[in-house]
């Protein structure tokens, strides 16, 4: 198995002994995401929607240094702190993925790290 590791300076930088990204073979996995603006490393504020906006910015940044967009997804894993949030998370959401969207799951969680509120994983496929 050739794992290769995807980075960007155009998201923010792993913070532990991981990668932003590895591909393997068709396959691209995405690390979690959260609303971190990468050139200070801070956490955006603002509303769940901006929030949720940054947290997508950042995935299509990690999967352009892939070669692949947005398009490309076909799961990702949504993790919330409050999930009241929903709504919005999910209307910013919606207007990131195109059609048809990937699958996806959505699941309440007590923290996340830096005290983020939200943070989404992505799994992508390369054409071909």
């Amino acid at each position: 198995m050739d794992r290769q590791a995807i980075a960007t300076h155009d998201a923010p930088s792993a913070v532990g002994p991981y990668s932003q990204a590895i591909a393997v073979g068709d396959f691209v996995f995405c690390s979690g995401q959260v609303h971190l603006d990468p050139a200070s490393g801070v956490l955006v504020e603002g509303d769940i929607g901006v929030q949720t906006e940054r947290v997508l910015e950042n995935l299509a940044a990690v999967l352009a240094a892939a070669g692949l967009t947005l398009a490309n997804a076909v799961k990702t894993t949504v993790f919330m702190v409050d999930m009241n949030d929903f709504g919005a998370m999910n209307e910013v959401y919606g207007r990131y993925m195109p059609d048809p969207p990937p699958a996806r799951s959505t699941i309440g969680v007590a923290a996340l790290p830096k005290g983020a509120r939200v943070e989404i994983e992505l799994v992508a496929v390369r054409p071909g």
